[in-house]
């Protein structure tokens, strides 16, 4: 707060002038005073406006992730990956090392990956540590940006899909398309974990995801256990070919899955 005494350093009869006026918490500063008929304005000192307004951003932020959680129905990172990040990542082999750093990148230089709408996609093996770096890397957006990201299984979005059909979920398909489309980023995993041909209903939900998002430009990072010449019959052409504008990422898991020696 600034004090009342002030040091006028401009002309009197403009109805505004330069003072020098004090701040309580950060010193002096230059004020601008504006009269007003009767009133006098000053502006407030810069230090305490810039951690006011840094303040509300944070604040508004954290409120539309709690609203984005609350209408996908769940935390945007469920509870049991909550502690999936690059630092618990351990890469015993080549191939984990570059993969690593590839996700470390993408987060890192998340800004022009989101101006181009650049997606991921991770193919390979299963127990390789997809699932762990596409979770990480939505963690390491949300600790160091004003963005949000979301991971969510296909099998899980079908299901919720489904559940709307009679009424009783108090949810509507629109409403969970919709959430689906709004994050900054979202990491879908389980694509093509079904060894069956894909049904139409499977095939047009998810292209309504992975269509909102490219109209949006907004990148999605895909997970799957298929190979990259699997993929597209999987999940689509149509879903395949919007993945790949943009300047789509690719990154093979093809070691051997470490979760036996993880002690399972």
């Amino acid at each position: 707060m600034a004090s009342e005494n002030v040091v006028r350093l401009s002309n009197m009869a403009s109805p505004q002038v330069t003072c020098m006026a004090i701040c309580e918490k950060h010193g002096p500063y230059s004020s601008t005073e504006t009269r007003v008929l009767r009133s006098t304005f000053r502006s407030p000192c810069p230090q305490c406006k810039q951690a006011l307004a840094e303040k509300e951003r944070a604040e508004a932020v954290e409120r539309s992730r709690h609203e984005l959680a609350w209408k996908m129905g769940d935390a945007l990172i469920p509870k049991r990956f909550k502690d999936r990040t690059f630092d618990t990542y351990t890469a015993n082999n080549p191939g984990q090392v570059k993969a690593k750093a590839r996700c470390v990148k993408y987060a890192a230089e998340f800004e022009q990956n989101l101006s181009a709408g650049r997606c991921m996609i991770m193919l390979g093996n299963p127990g390789t540590g997809k699932t762990h770096l596409g979770i990480s890397v939505a963690q390491a957006i949300m600790a160091t940006s004003g963005h949000t990201a979301a991971y969510r299984t296909l099998g899980g979005i079908l299901h919720a899909i489904r559940a709307t059909f009679d009424g009783s979920s108090g949810q509507t398909e629109g409403s969970i398309l919709d959430a689906l489309v709004r994050p900054a980023l979202l990491v879908l995993d389980e694509v093509g974990a079904s060894k069956e041909t894909p049904s139409d209903f499977e095939l047009s939900r998810l292209f309504s995801i992975i269509n909102g998002r490219y109209e949006k430009m907004l990148p999605t990072i895909v997970i799957s256990n298929l190979g990259v010449k699997e993929l597209p019959s999987a999940m689509g052409e149509r879903s395949a070919d919007r993945l790949r504008e943009g300047g789509v990422i690719v990154l093979p898991f093809d070691w051997e899955s470490q979760r036996g020696r993880e002690g399972f």
